[in-house]
């Protein structure tokens, strides 16, 4: 069995090692094994109670990596894991997450354990089984083409479009995406820290966040849009009312630029006005101006008034992502 060491920080080697572990798996599956949030986390230097599993074969390649949080003391510990395609099959995704099942119990007893699996396959989903998990989220990846017509879809009266303005509208911005997203605390819950670390990252653009504003100037709504893949380099959620999952896929495995509605959020005092509808449009429209011709976005499968939204407009599902709890 090839051993697994448990630490509580990376040096900035082994860092890059993972991201060479999660390039390799992406590029074998088409998709990245770990979340925005885990990535950023990573090239950010973490967080004092994240744990991280790094499992080496003889020759000393990283073959295994995992990443446990146990910081959120609402809904208790969250990990992720990668296993490099050249070892699957051998027990080594098993091992990981029994050791996930030992070190969540003994540093956050009684609060179980959240393990997200990307994609749904049918090996995660056995393996989560055997060890007492059950399915307790599923996320939708939705696309639509942008080389179809989009509607024409006004703002609503006393409503104005602009972009984001970094470094003054950061402070407002997290009131009303607070607000929007009051009962999902994953979106909601951002801090300033948490805004900077996304917008430091290379595939922030001030020009592709939509804010719209009312006669008094004062944020009603906006829709932050991404674009990802076509280039490389090293960067992984609120879906009630329409929100996209900010997950990221863009490293560099050598897929077309894709466009996301990465988070499109209303202020409550605007709801029911079409604005969500209008800023969708708006968005979708800026990154087929850019020269995109697919955008996609993350949806909660139970969200259904915004899957609605979303396939009226031309988006259908295209892959899905499960949260499996241990209890």
């Amino acid at each position: 069995m090839i051993p697994i060491e448990v630490r509580s920080r990376l040096e900035r080697a082994e860092v890059l090692e993972v991201f060479d572990l999660v390039d390799e798996a992406a590029r074998h599956d088409g998709l990245t094994p770990l979340s925005e949030h885990v990535m950023l986390h990573l090239r950010h230097g973490g967080d004092t109670h994240v744990r991280h599993l790094l499992a080496r074969a003889e020759d000393g390649r990283l073959v295994g990596y995992a990443h446990l949080d146990v910081t959120d003391l609402v809904e208790g510990p969250s990990a992720e894991m990668v296993v490099a395609p050249s070892v699957r099959h051998r027990g080594l995704g098993h091992a990981l997450a029994t050791e996930l099942i030992e070190i969540s119990g003994r540093d956050a007893p009684g609060r179980g354990l959240r393990l997200w699996a990307h994609g749904e396959s049918e090996a995660a989903r056995g393996l989560t089984e055997s060890l007492g998990f059950t399915q307790a989220r599923v996320l939708w990846q939705m696309r639509r083409s942008l080389l179809s017509p989009l509607p024409d879809i006004p703002l609503p009266e006393g409503v104005h479009l602009r972009t984001f303005l970094p470094g003054i509208d950061d402070e407002a911005w997290l009131a009303i995406n607070r607000a929007a997203f009051a009962e999902l605390p994953d979106q909601g819950g951002w801090t300033l820290d948490d805004l900077h670390r996304r917008m430091a990252e290379s595939w922030f653009d001030p020009s592709g966040f939509l804010v719209a504003t009312d006669d008094q100037g004062a944020i009603a709504g906006f829709h932050w849009t991404k674009v990802h893949g076509g280039h490389s380099h090293h960067d992984d959620t609120g879906h009630e009312q329409l929100h996209a999952e900010g997950v990221d896929h863009s490293h560099g495995h050598g897929h077309e630029a894709l466009g996301e509605v990465y988070v499109i959020g209303v202020d409550p005092l605007h709801q029911g006005t079409g604005l969500g509808r209008s800023l969708l449009v708006a968005g979708l429209r800026l990154l087929a101006a850019r020269g995109l011709t697919q955008a996609m976005l993350y949806v909660d499968a139970a969200n259904t008034p915004a899957i609605a939204l979303y396939s009226s407009l031309g988006f259908t599902h295209w892959d899905t992502d499960v949260l499996y709890r241990r209890a």
